[in-house]
């Protein structure tokens, strides 16, 4: 049997100052480290990492070194996940922070292949895996920071503050690759492209003064006290907990965010690349158009979060993968215009309002699947499995379909948004939580 999730409906509870900057904040840089890796990849470093000679083969080398990340992720999930759930879901995120922004800020001081030859691409994987590592705790922690912190009125508010941190490190990631694509590119491929990283310094000191500032949450506290009182063994260790107990939970978990990641970054990566690579629409426009949409999703966000309290975070969800499931086509059409009106309309109809709203809702949606006692553990765990099959994965797919293509035709890319939305959808009607807030 599932563990039962018991929220108590008529406490109210203020979350501590800072809180709330605390968590934008770390998912801020861990977006803004991987939507910068991400635009990066599909822009500069085939030109920078990778042999010169053919274009389309150095570009799917680079986003190939983009889906490495994925495969760490899991594992710093789960490990991070579980110490979450045993040491505090506050000295995990801290530590997991700053591997992520260190690693983010040493891709800038890497050498290219011209100075260092195959060891230039060795480095650049290596420093993408530890990144990998510590982005892999960071929003399912900073989820269950967010909802444990909440008064349980308000938990879909408060669970949406990942979900605009996300945003504003789209959005300042997005206005700096924006900025960096109007100059030389000579300049963007020498040294225009490290100094975005290179910022990640700053903003690991910034971000990791706030973190150590903000109390550990409530239920971790009480759950401390709970397990005292219990037998040690390996039935209470948080991952075999989650298996025994909370499997189907978890698999709901993973179940979204396969369909969720699949979507979201063929949207905000793969859309990049096509249009550069495929259309021949200057690398700025695309830039610019996450830039607004990202403007927008942060004002979406915060209604979403809202709406999730009125109507329940399941309903908002389910509403995001029906609106997925109706753009798959039209987005590639407005694309395909190659317009700057229209692609950046493409762009904030599915990554400023569509994407945005259900990353939103799942923050109290997915946080509410776990009992505390492997809240941080299947959150990381579900999180960043689902997020490494698809996450990594689904750029190259689409970016392959398109390629083999003699017209390079998007149908095959539609269809995967399609199987994206059925399972976000399939995954919220499994719903295994037991919340009153349900």
């Amino acid at each position: 049997m599932p563990s039962v999730v018991n929220d108590s409906v008529g406490t109210t509870r203020k979350a501590p100052r800072g809180v709330g900057v605390a968590v934008v904040v770390g998912s801020a840089l861990e977006w803004f480290d991987f939507y910068l890796y991400a635009s990066m990849a599909a822009l500069v470093f085939g030109h920078v990492f990778f042999p010169p000679g053919n274009d389309a083969t150095a570009t799917m080398a680079s986003v190939a070194t983009f889906a490495v990340g994925f495969l760490a992720r899991p594992i710093g999930g789960i490990v991070f996940g579980a110490l979450g759930d045993r040491i505090g879901r506050k000295k995990v995120l801290s530590w997991t922070f700053v591997l992520m922004g260190v690693s983010s800020a040493g891709i800038g001081l890497l050498p290219s292949y011209a100075s260092a030859g195959l060891l230039a691409p060795v480095l650049l994987v290596v420093l993408r895996l530890l990144q990998g590592l510590g982005a892999g705790a960071e929003f399912g922690g900073a989820i269950a920071v967010a909802y444990e912190h909440a008064d349980p009125r308000k938990r879909g508010r408060q669970g949406s503050w990942p979900a605009l941190g996300v945003n504003v490190g789209l959005l300042v990631s997005s206005l700096a690759v924006a900025g960096l694509t109007t100059l030389d590119k000579e300049f963007l491929h020498g040294f225009g492209w490290r100094i975005p990283f290179l910022a990640s310094f700053l903003l690991v000191g910034v971000g990791l003064w706030v973190r150590r500032r903000v109390p550990e949450t409530p239920e971790f506290e009480k759950m401390v006290q709970r397990k005292e009182n219990r037998p040690r063994g390996w039935a209470n260790r948080p991952l075999v907990k989650l298996f025994r107990s909370d499997w189907r939970a978890l698999a709901v978990v993973m179940v979204i965010t396969i369909g969720y990641n699949g979507v979201s970054y063929v949207f905000k990566t793969f859309s990049l690349a096509y249009l550069t690579n495929f259309r021949g629409v200057p690398a700025n426009i695309g830039a610019l158009g996450i830039s607004i949409a990202s403007g927008v999703a942060i004002v979406t966000v915060p209604i979403a979060g809202w709406i999730s309290d009125r109507v329940g975070a399941k309903k908002v969800v389910v509403a995001g993968a029906v609106a997925t499931g109706l753009l798959a086509f039209p987005f590639f059409w407005l694309l395909d215009t190659g317009t700057s009106w229209f692609i950046w309309l493409g762009l904030v109809i599915a990554t400023g309002i569509v994407v945005p709203a259900m990353l939103s809702a799942q923050g109290a949606f997915l946080a509410k699947q776990f009992p505390a006692e492997v809240r941080s553990t299947g959150l990381g765990t579900g999180r960043e499995v689902g997020g490494a099959v698809s996450g990594g994965l689904a750029p190259l797919a689409a970016l392959a379909i398109v390629e083999a293509s003699a017209t390079h035709a998007t149908w095959g890319v539609s269809l995967l948004f399609v199987a994206g939305a059925l399972c976000i959808g399939i995954g919220a009607l499994a719903d295994q939580s037991r919340s009153a807030l349900n």
